[in-house]
């Protein structure tokens, strides 16, 4: 079955990398037919053979890159339309660098049409490739066949997920804690794909776990904080036994000297680009109900340090004219025309440019708080405190993998897998991955009347945890 498996997976990949070389194949005939002329009359001399292959080398790379970056080529992990989406944002950040290289060797702006509709074309083969990769992955790879097993706390949150993933997941019965390790055991060993282990007592779900591990069989595990926290951890050796080393959480000199390098280069950049849009931003605000352009907050960023957080205002100005702090619903009233707009598109939030260049935050890191929101969490989730071991971000893992309207327990962790993962090239990929969410609209959803949020029943996923 394994080797099966292999087999499967090896075809989909070749399949990914067929779909790249047609596209770096349309863009060598492209730069042969167009641009080698166009270098050639700049008294440059114009590419053969090796000139081509180096093309091609070069395009293909950055294609390569961006493509798996953004998950371009993760068929069957990410719904159609997402691999598809990512391919096209791909195919711009490879053509946009193309035509500045093209440039810069004819020493001149070339004409970018023939790179406009030579994309249009790729994007109509990514879309085909798209199609039929699905198709064929779904024949090489049914749902797999799942058994939930849970504690006695409410699942149909989770399960509700898994169903919108039914080209993946098949969700075939669920079992519960209490019906006793045994019994359970045996169920696991009837004809199903693999175990989901979600939120249940760490002793069982610990002996569940072994028991798969020894059966070969596939599991799906929900993490709970400390599973994350060990993730973090040095491996040692003490003579023939292996140790995990836990430890205080901190950056290194260099690790903290290059963040705070690409934070305050990338800010100067963005800010200089971006000003046009501010100074529109600044001006619609102003003419649409003549009150302040900017909102100012307290926010908590590293070490529960308090600074003022700079947004431009989407909501009307007394929106929280009561004094209670808030977090904004689907449709809410308060949010104005204006604020409606910047903010599916993330324009209100460039302001905190500048809380990046004063350092009380970073590009990347868990976003920040309001003081009395994070005494809220702490009270039913103590853990809460962990997210202020680094500095606030601008975005971070939790926005990137998701969504606004994600709960504050689930965000937390997604916070955590960022802290006990850290690395300059997982800022890198982060800050890539951000312009993607960008043109989700799903990330800038409000929060739903009936959703779990911190406050409740957040205390009984804590208590689960600790029974463990």
């Amino acid at each position: 079955m394994g080797r099966i498996e292999a087999a499967k997976r090896a075809i989909i990949l070749q399949m990914s990398l067929v779909g790249l070389v047609f596209q770096t194949a349309l863009y060598v005939y492209v730069w042969q037919q167009v641009y080698n002329d166009i270098m050639q009359s700049s008294m440059w001399r114009s590419f053969h053979r090796k000139g081509f292959w180096l093309l091609a080398a070069v395009y293909f790379l950055l294609l390569l890159f961006f493509t798996a970056t953004y998950g371009g080529l993760r068929i069957g992990y990410l719904k159609p339309m997402d691999v598809f989406f990512s391919q096209v944002i791909s195919l711009i950040f490879t053509n946009v660098i193309s035509y500045f290289q093209i440039s810069l060797l004819s020493l001149e702006l070339v004409t970018p049409y023939p790179l406009i509709l030579m994309m249009l074309a790729e994007i109509a083969i990514s879309g085909v490739w798209t199609f039929v990769s699905h198709r064929l992955y779904k024949q090489f790879f049914p749902p797999k066949r799942l058994l939930f097993i849970s504690g006695e706390r409410p699942v149909d949150d989770i399960l509700r997920k898994f169903e919108t993933r039914k080209d993946k997941y098949n969700i075939i019965k669920c079992v519960y804690e209490n019906e006793g390790q045994r019994r359970i055991e045996a169920e696991i060993l009837k004809n199903y794909d693999g175990v989901v282990l979600w939120d249940m007592n760490t002793t069982l779900r610990n002996k569940l776990l072994k028991f798969c591990y020894s059966k070969g069989v596939r599991v799906y595990i929900m993490p709970k904080i400390p599973d994350i926290m060990v993730q973090g951890s040095d491996k040692l050796n003490l003579f023939d036994t292996p140790i995990l080393l836990i430890r205080e959480y901190a950056m290194t000199i260099e690790q903290r000297f290059v963040k705070r390098a690409i934070d305050v280069i990338c800010a100067l950049i963005l800010i200089v680009v971006t000003s046009p849009i501010m100074l529109i931003t600044a001006v619609a605000i102003k003419i649409y109900d003549g009150g302040p352009v900017m909102y100012k907050q307290i926010r908590c960023t590293r070490d529960m340090r308090e600074f003022k957080i700079l947004k431009f205002r989407s909501m009307r100005s007394d929106a929280e004219k009561d004094g209670v702090a808030r977090l904004a619903s689907k449709n809410d009233s308060r949010i104005t025309p204006v604020g409606k707009v910047i903010r599916k598109v993330r324009i209100d939030e460039l302001p905190q440019l500048f809380n990046i260049l004063n350092g009380d935050m970073s590009f990347i890191g868990p976003r920040p708080e309001r003081p009395e929101i994070i005494r809220q969490y702490q009270g039913e989730m103590p853990e809460f405190t962990f997210r202020t071991k680094v500095k606030a971000g601008l975005a971070g893992y939790a926005q990137v993998y998701g969504k606004y309207n994600t709960t504050p327990y689930d965000k937390l962790k997604l916070d955590l897998f960022y802290i006990e993962n850290y690395s300059v090239w997982l800022d890198l990929k982060l800050m890539l991955l951000t312009l993607k969410i960008l043109f989700k609209p799903e990330s800038t959803e409000g929060v739903d009347e009936n959703q779990t949020t911190a406050i409740r029943n957040i205390a009984l996923q804590i208590e689960e945890e600790e029974k463990g």
